[in-house]
């Protein structure tokens, strides 16, 4: 039994492929609607699974391609994540099947799959018991990374992509020294529609790395989220993905983690360390005209049409250049609409780990790098500046 799957989001399709495959299904997916109309003619499947809501061509025009032109009744299933009634509406007048709203399990699809056009009488593999989420979000998760060949956390990492669809590593080996390289090259084996391996020669710091892991994976058409999270894992992964849940539940552009000790959370931080914090965090409110409580938190996820603004220019330093990005958002929307737009949210749990790289003695420097940030990004006109300078620098 063959089926062909449609979807503009090859996170979502990989998944789907795998298990139905496994089933003993025949699968071909195909991320490009128009491609997958001529798919569609060769291959003759027995059931088509397609999303309504892709570029250039709809999940509507390949319904009435089969139905109209081909004037073929093979079962059709939609799996969008328009809810809209009449969406549902219109895919029942012109012959669907099924209707199946993201998300939803693997396992609900494989059942409404045998349903429709039966089991296969062979399978070709033994089929997971642990069930995943066909999300209606696609998100990059970018991981900085220097001289972790110790410290990377790879089975809570692999463990992650292996239970939640949708999600995409992007690892940046900041010109480590040692092995990390090396380990997340074996990471990445045989999983690289999962996770993406960047490399930069130079060790530039944690801003640069960041900021070319970010620009990176916005070039990825099938992402519709992108943040970054500290390899160590400070911030929990499920803590990361609540911070997805807000964002793709809201209007905010930015949903910013934040270590704010609360009841129900475990929040950890050395006692001169929290001091520190609380003394830069005084400045940073003051530099930025915002109530901010933790701007400084490891874990952030953006919406993708803000990555440019945020991003595009190297910084000016190479620690807090999330004030940077908030600095940004002001200049280019102004500060009330900015404010608007970024959402900051507690986290369940946060540990400082061992072996982190800042010392005391920089979280002091810190304080002479806010300086430098007020300055260079005191008005529009002399960040324009800057910007300028570092396009001449660049040529």
């Amino acid at each position: 039994m063959k089926i062909l799957a449609i979807d503009d989001q090859q996170l979502v399709l990989l998944p789907l492929q795998k298990r139905l495959t496994n089933l003993g299904y025949e699968v071909k997916i195909e991320t490009d609607a128009s491609n997958g109309i001529k798919v569609y003619d060769e291959f003759k499947p027995n059931l088509v699974i397609v999303d309504l809501n892709m570029p250039n061509i709809s999940g509507f025009e390949v319904i009435k391609h089969i139905r109209v032109k081909r004037a073929s009744q093979i079962p059709i299933m939609i799996l969008s994540g328009n809810t809209k009634d009449e969406a549902i509406a219109a895919a029942f007048d012109l012959g669907v099947n099924d209707y199946m709203k993201k998300p939803l399990s693997l396992l609900e699809i494989c059942v409404r799959v045998k349903n429709l056009i039966g089991a296969p009488r062979m399978v070709s593999k033994a089929v997971a018991d642990s069930n995943i989420m066909i999300q209606q979000r696609c998100v990059g998760v970018v991981i900085p990374c220097y001289n972790e060949e110790e410290r990377l956390l790879s089975k809570e990492f692999l463990d992650f992509v292996n239970t939640n669809s949708g999600y995409h590593l992007c690892f940046v080996n900041d010109g480590s020294k040692d092995k990390t390289l090396s380990v997340l090259k074996e990471l990445q084996k045989g999983r690289e529609d999962y996770i993406t391996v960047y490399n930069c020669e130079q060790n530039g710091g944690k801003a640069e790395a960041v900021r070319l892991g970010m620009l990176h994976m916005s070039k990825k058409n099938d992402l519709d989220y992108i943040g970054f999270l500290d390899a160590d894992l400070s911030t929990d992964l499920a803590d990361f993905d609540d911070l997805v849940k807000t964002i793709e539940a809201s209007n905010f552009k930015i949903v910013s983690g934040s270590r704010i000790s609360r009841m129900g959370a475990n929040i950890t931080k050395e006692s001169a360390r929290k001091i520190i914090s609380l003394t830069v965090n005084f400045i940073i409110r003051k530099i930025l005209s915002m109530d901010f409580k933790d701007t400084q938190c490891g874990a952030k996820v953006f919406h993708k049409d803000v990555i440019e603004i945020a991003f595009g220019k190297k910084f000016v330093t190479q620690w807090i250049f999330d004030v940077e990005i908030f600095k940004r958002m002001t200049i280019h929307f102004g500060l009330k609409k900015a404010k608007s737009m970024l959402c900051e949210q507690p986290l369940k749990r946060w540990i400082h780990a061992d072996g982190s790289k800042l010392s005391m003695k920089d979280s002091v420097k810190i304080i002479f790098q806010l300086a430098q940030i007020a300055w260079v990004y005191r008005s529009k006109k002399e960040y324009v500046k800057y910007e300028n300078k570092v396009e001449l620098e660049i040529i």
